[in-house]
Parts: structure tokens; C-alpha cells; sequence
């Protein structure tokens, strides 16, 4: 069996929010004593306090999480300022912690040495791996290749990149009661833990399919053998590359897709600057996309994940979401979340974040990647 249960406070004084929160998940806990947790809060806060405080509640726990762009719950749905926490109880699922440091310095090593602290602890095969990890000081696709170096290529890797309510200063990962930068936690889920996901963004291909012809991990050189801004200004006329208008990558099948959101442009060099790395040769088209269309993907990535779930009542939800995708929506961000609940017979406890970039497979057999502008469910439960 696998409870879940959340707590949610907007209060800003972090001594009180946290409180907050560990009352609200001790009533739902009704004795149960959780095993692992995972932590979502604004930048703001005194997060070794808060730390501390959940480790004193519930002693032992495995916990991991991190800084975020705005949080998401099924108590306070969507908030800013605030902190949220979710709670995992078993007793046929093992969930263990890990953590790697100074990644930007040798991503491959800090993800192998989180795994292997994870895997060290637990008796059971690994399932299922959640992570928060940094997203200002290294490439995500760079941790991502690490987990799945360390995991196995087709192994389900799930989470989002730590923010900083867009500041882009620095960001802070938390480990136990360790508050870290630079490093990525993960959380290993082994044993009897069933899943199904689903992902949308709402974008759509348009225009002819190019090639990305000259690369340097995140920055596009030349796309069809011609400056990068040429491409886009075949699309956008004299408008900027924007967040609006992100480069749908064709993944190996050809058909499905992940987004890279361009960030920066150079009109000298015609150079292209994205929030991700893309990888040379990569087949892309242009992609647009209204606010209904956003807010309607956030829907068909729930609806995905509960039509394909392999078990009869999920335990619960997390969603990891884009702040691209909050930025775009301003004040319809809250609808969001709303679009889901709507769906649901009960009130499934749900957790979640705005991130710097979200990780998730594009199918349920397919390889994990690293997504922009995305909308990630990820429903939990027990066989």
C-alpha cells in the first residue's frame, strides 16, 4: 500500500508555514508514519528552519526538494511565496534518498554518486526516480544524461530544475536537512510502486521541418546551413526568438517532440541562445500556440496519465510545470491545476512546482528527456 498525503502553507513567516504544514500532513497521516518526503518552496524563506522542523516531526525521514517559480497542491492549488509538502508511507515500497555534489563540475559523477547512495539503502529493484536538481550552474540535459547513464537509458526518471522565482541568481536543492547549490537529490522508489504520466504543452509544429546543421550545446549556430536568426526571421519577421515561439525537437521516432525555449539572440553573429541543449543534425520545426491551447495541454497531460494508470486508486499526483508557461499565462497560471481537479471522482492529494525545465519520458516505453515549456503529470500508486 501507498499513502500519500500534502501539506500547504502560504503563510510567509517560516516558522508558521512550516507548522502549517507538518499539522496538515500529521492529521492526514491518521498514524501513519511516512518514509520519504519531497519539498517545494519559495526562494525566500529560512529553509534550514524549515529543514529541521520536518526532520524533528517525522525523524528519519528521506527527504529531498528544493526551490521553485510558484508551487502547486491540491490544499492551496497554485500559490507564490509559499511551501508545500509531500509525504510518502509504505510498507511494501522502499523510497530512498540520494544526493550529488558540484555537478557543474562533473555532472556524470555527482548523478552517479547520488544513485549509488539511493541504491546502497534499498533491498528492492528501483522503479521510479524523482528529482529536483540545480538548473543555473550546469546543463540539465548534462544531469539528465548522468541519471540515465547511471539508471539505464530507458529507466523513468521524473522532476523538475530548482528555480528562483525567475531571478536567475541561484537556486537551493534540499537534502535531509542539508540546503544545497549545485548538486542534484534524487528519491529512488523500489519495490511494488506502480505509475503512468503524461506530457503537453499545447505548442504545435508549424512551417517546413529543418535541420539544426551547427550546435554548441545550448547556443544554435546555423539551422539548413544558415545563421539561426535567419530561420526565425523567416517566421517572425523582425520580431525577437521569444518563449512564444519555442523550436519543437523531433525525438528518435520522428513523430513525437520535446521544446527548446530560446532565451537570447546575437544579431552580429546570428547565433540563437535556448534555454537547453539540442543536439546537432536534430530534425525541428517552429511551434505557436494560444493561451486556451497552454491551458488545454495542462488538461490532456492529466487526462493521460489517469486513462493509462495500470492500478484502481492512484495514492497521488504531482505535476511539474514550466515557468515559461507561467509567465505566458500571468494571472490565468491558476487555472492550470484547476483544469485537472475538475477531473478527479475525490480529492487526490497533489503536489507540485514550477521549474526552470521538466523531466519526463515523451511515452510510457520511451527514453526520459528534458522539456521546456511542458506540463508533466506523474500519478503515483501501489500494485
Amino acid at each position: 500500500m501507498l499513502k500519500i498525503v500534502v501539506g500547504h502553507s502560504n503563510d510567509p513567516d517560516s516558522f508558521a508555514a512550516v507548522e502549517e504544514v507538518i499539522q496538515q500532513c500529521t492529521t492526514s497521516l491518521i498514524g501513519n508514519i511516512p518514509q520519504a518526503g519531497i519539498l517545494f518552496t519559495a526562494i525566500d524563506f529560512e529553509h534550514h528552519l524549515i529543514l529541521q522542523r520536518i526532520h524533528q516531526a517525522f525523524p528519519g525521514i528521506e527527504l529531498i526538494g528544493g526551490t521553485t517559480d510558484g508551487e502547486i497542491s491540491s490544499v492551496l492549488e497554485f500559490q507564490q511565496d509559499s511551501i508545500t509538502l509531500m509525504l510518502f508511507c509504505s510498507d511494501d515500497i522502499e523510497i530512498f534518498a540520494g544526493v550529488g555534489e558540484q555537478v557543474s563540475t562533473d555532472p556524470f559523477t555527482a548523478t552517479k554518486q547520488a544513485v549509488e547512495q539511493a541504491k546502497a539503502k534499498t533491498t528492492k529493484a528501483p522503479q521510479l526516480c524523482l528529482t529536483h536538481p540545480e538548473s543555473l550552474t550546469t546543463s540539465g540535459v548534462s544531469i539528465l544524461k548522468g541519471l540515465k547513464l547511471a539508471l539505464g537509458e530507458k529507466f523513468p526518471i521524473f522532476g523538475g530544475l530548482a528555480a528562483d522565482q525567475s531571478k536567475y541568481q541561484q537556486t537551493y536543492q534540499f537534502f535531509q536537512t542539508q540546503v544545497l547549490s549545485d548538486s542534484v537529490p534524487i528519491l529512488l522508489f523500489s519495490g511494488n510502486v506502480i505509475f503512468s504520466h503524461g506530457i503537453a504543452s499545447g505548442w504545435f509544429p508549424i512551417g517546413k521541418t529543418s535541420k539544426v546543421t551547427k550546435v554548441e550545446k545550448n547556443i544554435v549556430y546555423e539551422i539548413d546551413g544558415k545563421p539561426a536568426l535567419e530561420f526565425y526571421r523567416h517566421y517572425l519577421g523582425t520580431l525577437s526568438p521569444s518563449i512564444e515561439y519555442p523550436l519543437a525537437v523531433f525525438a528518435e521516432d520522428g513523430v513525437n517532440f520535446y521544446l527548446r525555449a530560446p532565451i537570447a539572440h546575437d544579431e552580429t553573429t546570428g547565433t540563437i541562445t535556448f534555454f537547453a541543449d539540442i543536439p546537432e543534425q536534430a530534425t525541428i520545426q517552429i511551434s505557436e500556440a494560444g493561451h486556451q491551447d497552454i491551458l488545454s495541454a495542462a488538461h490532456d497531460s492529466f487526462m493521460n496519465a489517469i486513462n493509462n494508470y495500470p492500478g484502481k486508486e492512484p495514492a497521488g499526483v504531482l505535476f511539474f510545470s514550466c515557468v515559461a508557461r507561467r509567465q505566458i499565462l500571468g494571472m490565468q497560471t491558476q487555472q492550470e491545476y484547476q483544469t485537472t481537479k475538475n477531473y478527479l471522482h475525490h480529492c487526490l492529494p497533489a503536489c507540485g512546482f514550477y521549474s526552470n525545465g521538466e523531466i519526463a519520458p515523451i511515452n510510457s516505453t520511451g527514453q526520459t528527456h528534458f522539456h521546456n515549456e511542458t506540463f508533466v503529470t506523474l500519478i503515483l500508486g501501489s500494485s
